[in-house]
């Protein structure tokens, strides 16, 4: 069907689905905690988060754990990527774009790992096994690393992202938490904690020769089971996708972590969020980039 069409299902939005939660995006209400939370807590939430993983369940976070100290969350995307001691292939951003910051109530862009066994190719259709609430869509540009960045004193500029950049890709990802009510669990930053919200990523074809494209304006339009759902630019990326780049390596340098040659790096959402169900197929047509689809069992 054509981006022109307008005959969408009623129950397919912006947002694609309506199986959020019950709160609407941009309505939760803060939680009442803005302390840091203690050492014990901190092992605490990432004990409940790390269980529903495990399990495959949803979970809550009891009241008193809830906080918007941002950097007690901080502390707790990273104790739990060691809890979980998966390899690690790439990273992810998420609440790169402002749409999404104010959807979310977010402070700041917020990261994840991208692990091994959770990147496919695209034309991929996935089963249940990775998801436990949610298959949000998110239309990106990720790169991969033709160089090692590591740990170091000095900050990495958009100079150095830029000339460590193998490939540009056009990409999905998918993302999915433990709690229930995705925009209401933003009330304590959720999505956040929970590993940036990071399940999947869905891989295009790679691009070397990317140089020349204006990543500014390079765009792409999402679609739903065939039916047009929005369009995005590069320049939701933190204005750039190298600027989101470059956020990214300064983080994890910031935090201990080298980001190493061949990872991949997906540098936040241009089109927000798209929620779909299983029997959904999800693809994005990136213009001269290429489409890139998934479908969901």
């Amino acid at each position: 069907m054509s981006r022109a069409q307008s005959g969408r299902p009623s129950d397919i939005g912006e947002r694609g689905r309506f199986i959020y939660g019950h709160t609407a995006p941009s309505t939760a209400v803060p939680c009442a905690r803005s302390t840091p939370l203690s050492a014990a807590e901190i092992t605490e939430v990432v004990d409940i988060i790390a269980r529903g993983r495990a399990e495959r369940r949803a979970v809550e976070l009891p009241e008193r754990l809830q906080t918007r100290d941002w950097t007690s969350v901080m502390e707790v995307v990273l104790e739990l990527d060691v809890r979980r001691a998966r390899r690690g292939v790439g990273w992810k951003i998420g609440a790169a774009s402002q749409d999404v910051r104010r959807a979310e109530g977010v402070p700041g862009p917020s990261p994840g790992r991208v692990y091994d066994g959770t990147v496919f190719s695209s034309g991929t259709s996935l089963g249940p096994e990775l998801f436990i609430n949610y298959r949000n869509i998110e239309c990106e540009f990720a790169f991969e690393l033709g160089l090692d960045f590591p740990v170091r004193d000095a900050e990495y500029t958009e100079g150095d992202a830029a000339a460590g950049i193998h490939a540009l890709l056009p990409a999905l990802e998918l993302g999915d938490t433990v709690f229930l009510d995705w925009y209401g669990a933003s009330s304590y930053f959720g999505s956040c904690l929970d590993n940036g919200g990071g399940a999947a990523l869905i891989e295009g074809t790679r691009v070397t020769d990317w140089r020349d494209i204006d990543l500014v304006k390079a765009g792409m339009d999402l679609y739903l089971n065939g039916w047009y759902i929005k369009s995005g630019q590069g320049k939701a990326a933190m204005g750039h996708p190298v600027t989101s780049l470059t956020w990214m390596l300064n983080w994890a340098r910031a935090h201990g972590r080298a980001v190493a040659a061949g990872e991949v790096v997906s540098t936040g959402t241009c089109t927000g969020h798209c929620f779909a169900s299983p029997g959904d197929v999800a693809s994005a047509d990136f213009g001269p980039l290429g489409r890139v689809e998934v479908g969901f069992i």
